[in-house]
C-alpha cells in the first residue's frame, strides 16, 4: 500500500505499521500470528491543499479487494483485512460516503465488506517493511502481478492505475 500513495503530490510520509490491536509495540510476527488484533496498515501524512482526503480515499479503494473479508490476495486472515481508519467525524463522513458511492456504482457485484473504524495507536513496523517496493523491488512486483493484485486492479480499474 505504500507505494501508490508514496508517488503522489501532496504526500508527505507513508509509513507502514500495524493498528487496531490491543498489543503495545507488536512485531511483524505476532501481527502476523493473527492473536494481536492488528491490522497492516499505512500511515499517511498529506497536504490537504494539494493531496485532499476524498483524493486518499478514491486512491486506497483503487489498491484493494474491497469484497474480500478473509484479506487481500496471497495474504489471509484478519491482519490482511481492510480498513479505512479515521481520525475525526469529518473523515468518518467522508469515508463513508465513499464506500456508499462505490457500492452503489455496481463496479462490484459483491457487498463492500471493508469496514471504517476509528484510528487507535499506531505502531510502525520493523525497519526492513518501510518502503519495501524500493528495497526489494524485484520481490514486490513479483508479488503485485503473482498474487493477483495488479490483474484485479486493472480489471476493476483499468491498465494505468494496475502499475
Amino acid at each position: 500500500m505504500v507505494k501508490p500513495f508514496d508517488e503522489q503530490p501532496g504526500i508527505i510520509s507513508v509509513i507502514s505499521g500495524y493498528t487496531g490491536g490491543h498489543l503495545e509495540n507488536p512485531t511483524y510476527e505476532q501481527v502476523c500470528s493473527e492473536s494481536t488484533g492488528h491490522y497492516e496498515a499505512v500511515q499517511i501524512t498529506f497536504n490537504p491543499e494539494i493531496f485532499p482526503y476524498e483524493k486518499l480515499l478514491q486512491l486506497f479503494w483503487q489498491q484493494i479487494d474491497p469484497t474480500d473479508p478473509g484479506g487481500q490476495f496471497y495474504d489471509r486472515g484478519q491482519s490482511y483485512q481492510t480498513a479505512i481508519f479515521y481520525h475525526d467525524e469529518k473523515q468518518k463522513e467522508l469515508a463513508e460516503q465513499s464506500k456508499k458511492a462505490l457500492q452503489e456504482s455496481s463496479r462490484f457485484t459483491k457487498p463492500i465488506v471493508t469496514p471504517i473504524l476509528p484510528a487507535k495507536t499506531f505502531y510502525p513496523a520493523e525497519a526492513y517493511h518501510q518502503h519495501y517496493y524500493k528495497k526489494n523491488k524485484a520481490h514486490y512486483e513479483g508479488y503485485h502481478v503473482g498474487s493477483g493484485r495488479a490483474g484485479f486492479i486493472k480489471e476493476h480499474w483499468g491498465e494505468k492505475n494496475a502499475q
